[in-house]
């Protein structure tokens, strides 16, 4: 799920990663890039013909589903890498600037994050969410298969 993502970039790249570790499907929040623009289809590179993308109040969307994990991505979260994963559920990436909307953050289950290294270096602010998107979802199949 895309919380709010403006970079044409990051959505064609996000379903690119979609599409090489075989989800099929991105929810996408109304105020989401278009996935029409044209650069987020070049950057898809063919993902666009495989990967289907809706768009949806994400808020609704969860406030449907019950029992099921939603995951979300926050510089504070859980280490990723020590966290119980699921097999099954949902995963929130936000905006490139602001984060996961707060509306969201209330219904995300398990709060994420990517550990920078070494632990305590000064580093990089944050990950563009298309790398974030690209090691979260690395993550969640390198330990369901």
């Amino acid at each position: 799920m895309l919380d709010r993502v403006q970079d044409p970039g990051n959505l064609g790249t996000i379903m690119r990663i979609a599409d090489w570790f075989g989800i099929r499907q991105i929810v996408c929040s109304h105020d989401t890039v278009d996935v029409y623009n044209p650069k987020v289809v070049q950057a898809t590179m063919g993902a666009i013909s495989r990967v289907k993308v809706c768009y949806e109040s994400i808020v609704d969307l969860l406030g449907r589903i019950d029992g099921v994990p939603v995951f979300g991505t926050f510089l504070d979260g859980d280490d990723i890498y020590s966290s119980e994963l699921s097999g099954c559920g949902m995963i929130v990436f936000g905006n490139e600037g602001q984060g996961i909307s707060p509306d969201v953050e209330r219904l995300v289950s398990s709060r994420l994050t990517i550990p920078s290294f070494p632990p305590g270096a000064v580093t990089s602010e944050s990950l563009n969410v298309g790398m974030a998107a690209a090691v979260t979802v690395a993550e969640f199949r390198r330990r369901i298969y």
